[in-house]
């Protein structure tokens, strides 16, 4: 199975980044996963864009989404919503229908609980809009997790978490 994982932060090589990349690390064996994670390249989004010709970044990403079979999306919380950049990348996706009937595990990674529970709300409402199958959702707080060196040590319940969830694919 191939799946497409998604850092939703504005940051490059964030903490979403390398839990996803610790992610990638568990399932290594068992899945085929590619993490994405320059949604900050991303022109801002317009529907005029789309008669003048959508920028290859952005084509290049849908076809990213379409060859997957799944998709798992981590995202921050930024002022009670997913970041501007993330939101923008979806928005690119909306009339063309790349995320329709794609099975997706969104994730909010978040310094503690219960941060992340408004973020996890405005994603699920804009999967929901692009008619995405949420399989799944899961809230991680970096207090689930070690971090040494930039490096995202999953905890066994945090891994015991992730396998259940990633058996629904």
């Amino acid at each position: 199975m191939n799946i497409l994982a998604i850092s939703g932060s504005a940051s490059v090589k964030s903490s979403n980044y390398y839990l996803l990349n610790a992610i990638q690390t568990l399932f290594k064996e068992r899945y085929s996963t590619a993490i994405y994670d320059s949604l900050s390249d991303f022109p801002l989004f317009s529907p005029q864009l789309l008669k003048e010709g959508i920028p290859a970044i952005v084509q290049e990403f849908k076809k990213q989404v379409l060859a997957a079979d799944a998709v798992v999306i981590s995202t921050p919380e930024y002022s009670h919503n997913i970041p501007a950049v993330l939101k923008n990348m979806l928005e690119w996706c909306t009339h063309s229908g790349e995320f329709s009937d794609k099975k997706v595990i969104p994730i909010t990674f978040t310094p503690y609980e219960p941060r992340g529970e408004y973020a996890m709300q405005s994603l699920i409402f804009t999967l929901n809009a692009l008619e995405a199958k949420t399989i799944v959702q899961i809230p991680l707080y970096k207090t689930d997790v070690t971090i040494e060196d930039q490096l995202i040590v999953l905890s066994e319940e945090t891994i015991s978490f992730l396998e259940a969830a990633f058996e629904l694919f």
